[in-house]
This record gives C-alpha cells, structure tokens and sequence, in this order.
C-alpha cells in the first residue's frame, strides 16, 4: 500500500513539474525592452484593441435605434374625383413628411447574447495572439544574444590562433637570422597568419550583422553577455507535453479557434429562429383625407414578428462539424520537437564532456611541440598541426556549448515558459 501512495505521488509530481528558466537580466531587459520597440508587436496589439471596440458595439445594439427622417415627393398626376360638382383631392401633389421614429428588438432568442460571447472569444484570441508574438520574439532576441556570445568567444579562440603563429614566426625569423632555418619557414606561418585573420574577419562580419539584428529588435547596440548562462531544469517527455499544452500560446490559440468557431455555429443555428421587435414614430405630414395639403401632427406604434421560412440551404452549409483534429495534429508535432530539443540537450552534454579531455590533450602537446621546436627537433609543419588541432578542439567545444544553449532556448519556447517575467 505504501508502495502505491508513493508511485502515486511520484507519478503526480513528475506530471505537475514545471521547467523553471535560468539566464541573465540583461537578456530579460533586452526581452521586455522589444516588446515596446518592435512594430510587429504594436501592430498585433492594435488587433486586441479593435476586438473590444467590437464588443462595445455589439453590446450596444441591445439599445433602441432612434431615428429621423423627412421626404417630400411631387406625385403626378393628381388623384382627384368630381363629388356634386366640385373636385375632391384625395391624395397631395407635393407629398411632405417629417417623423421620429424608434424601434427595439424585444426578443432575439439569443442572437445578441452569443454575438457578445463571440466578440469576447475575439478578444481572447487578440490576447493568445499578442502572447505568441511576444513568445517568438523572445526566441529570436535569446538567439541573437547567444549568436553574439558564440561569435566573440569564436573571435577570442581565431586571436590566440592567430598570436601562437607570430610568437612562432619570431622565433623562425630569428633563427633564420642565425642561419638555422630558411626563409620559407617565415613565409609558410605568414600564409597561416593571413588564413587566420581572414576567418576573424569573417567572424567579425557576422557579429556585425547580429548587432544590428539586436538593434532592429530592441532599440539597442550592445551586450556585454560573454557566457552561455541559460540552462532549464530536466523534465520528462510526458509532464513536458502537459506543461506546454497549458502553457504554450500556440496551444491557448488552437482552443480560442474551436471555441471561436463553436460560437460561429451558434450564432448561424439562430438565423432560423424568429424575432419579435416593437416600434414607433411621431412627426408631422400631409395627405390625410380631406384636407390633404394640409400637414398635421401623426404617431403609430406596433409591433413586428419575422420567421425566416426558407433561406435556400444557406443556414445548413454554414454549420459545419467541428473537431479537434487540428488541436491533435498539434500536440503530436509540439511532442515530437520537444522530444528532439531533449535528444540535442543531452547529446551536447555529452559531446562537451568529451571535448573537454579532448581540448586538455591537444594543448598539452601544442606546448610540447612548441619546446622541441625551439629546440630544432620538430618542424614547422608540426607546430602549425598542433596548433590546428588546438584550434579544432576548442571551436568544437565552443559549438557544442552554442548548440546545447540553443536547444535549451528552443525547448524553453516549445514549453511556453516566460522566463523574461521572472
């Protein structure tokens, strides 16, 4: 029995667990300061306002419609008739009229009241909308800001390639001085050099456009983010796909879209009910038997009741069989991402592992080779692999350290985890 309390309570844990975030506050600042920068968030903010606006109009036709109107017509030809001997007007030749009118719809049978639910499912898409905006530009700012980081410490790593190759030459140049070693020597770590700073200036060239990216989307030109500092805590596959689905705008918006087309369905199924509306007006004309030309004050009131009969088949097309196929499709697309940011999470793990004793070694015997080539037993061509291999090493653990930023990054998106608010 304690076993099962225990499962049970285990199994409710890793099900409930959230994946909490850890990163810098500069990369939070840089976050928020988007969301008052960027246009593209402006613009989907924009669709939230006009939703409410909708709903205040619609709220308002549950209010009277007033109105005024005034016509004059000249009918010809004159409706006259001859009665013992003098000819009686039965209708004015310059028709004038002049009313104010009103009318309101008594009973609808619920055509108002889901029109509004309709309008304040509107309003929370508007919001679901404006959520994941803010959830992918967040994403692409975490993206540029560790492009950044990768990019200088790729620049720091071309830099002490670089400054290992001049310490070399000078010592070649010297020895070619003493007559110890010929000038092609000299000439083969100059290539090398050259070879080197042109990938700087590659790297450079890029990190150039990442800050200009940043500065598209925040308003800012500078970072002084230097380490992959963002980490998210382990979760399991199955609690990982409950945190999304509760989480994630992406799924929240899928839900608004059934329930938004619920209520569309609705609101179609009601055209075939009836309405019973009153209404009334006062105003002044003319045309009243016997004294036509004469304008005289006039009011009516009544009510009206409209049954749509038959309307061609329309109101059957429009209601369609709602389904959560798409809602389906979606969860097994997050699950399978998700899935796949954890096989990259864990494999960069193991490939830093690996590199680490991997970078240990290469240096160890770059130092070696660099001793015995001052002391003429290596040559040239082994200084210049030692140092490749140095290079090799180090770039690669600075990859896998890139990549295993970014799955986290991706995984924490995929979650729907707003890290920025924290």
């Amino acid at each position: 029995m304690k076993n099962v309390i225990v499962l049970s309570i285990s199994i409710f844990f890793t099900t409930t667990v959230f994946a909490q975030v850890k990163t810098n506050a500069e990369l939070k600042t840089l976050i928020n300061q988007s969301f008052t920068y960027f246009p593209k968030v402006k613009e989907i903010e924009n669709t939230l306002n006009t939703a409410e606006e909708k709903l205040q109009v619609t709220t308002l036709n549950k209010m009277p419609d007033v109105s005024f109107s005034t016509a004059y017509n000249f009918i010809m030809p004159k409706i006259s008739f001859p009665i013992n001997g003098k000819e009686f007007q039965f209708a004015p030749t310059n028709n004038i009229a002049a009313s104010l009118g009103s009318s309101y719809t008594l009973f609808d049978f619920g055509r108002l009241k889901a029109n509004i639910v309709k309008s304040k499912t509107d309003i929370q898409v508007a919001k679901d909308n404006i959520e994941l905006v803010k959830s992918q530009l967040a994403n692409q700012i975490s993206v540029i800001y560790y492009n950044i980081v990768y990019l200088q410490k790729a620049m720091s790593i071309q830099d002490s390639v670089i400054n290992y190759f001049k310490e070399n030459k000078m010592m070649v140049e010297n020895k070619v001085k003493s007559g110890e070693m010929i000038n092609i020597d000299v000439l083969n770590l100059q290539a090398n050099i050259d070879g080197e700073e042109n990938k700087k200036i590659d790297l450079n060239n890029n990190l150039k456009k990442q800050f200009s990216l940043l500065d598209y989307t925040t308003g800012s030109k500078i970072t002084s983010g230097n380490i992959f500092d963002f980490d998210i805590n382990a979760i399991n596959s199955v609690a990982s796909v409950d945190v999304a689905q509760q989480n994630n705008p992406e799924f929240q918006l899928a839900k608004d879209k059934i329930l938004l087309s619920q209520k569309e369905v609705d609101i179609v199924k009601l055209n075939s009910k009836p309405t019973i509306g009153l209404h009334a007006a006062t105003g002044f004309r003319n045309g009243f038997v016997p004294e036509v030309n004469n304008l005289k004050f006039n009011y009516m009131a009544g009510f009206t009741f409209s049954l749509p009969i038959y309307s061609f088949g329309k109101t059957k097309e429009q209601i369609k069989f709602q389904n959560e196929l798409a809602q389906i499709s979606l969860t097994s697309n997050y699950k399978k991402d998700i899935e796949q940011s954890m096989i990259d999470v864990n494999t960069n793990i193991e490939r830093i592992k690996n590199t680490e004793s991997q970078l240990t070694a290469t240096k160890m015997a770059q130092q070696l080779t660099t001793a015995r080539y001052k002391n003429g037993v290596a040559t040239y061509l082994d200084v210049t692999a030692a140092a490749t291999n140095v290079q090799k090493a180090a770039l690669s653990h600075l990859q896998y350290e890139y990549q295993l930023c970014l799955a986290k990054i991706e995984l924490a998106k995929l979650l729907g985890y707003q890290f920025w608010n924290n």
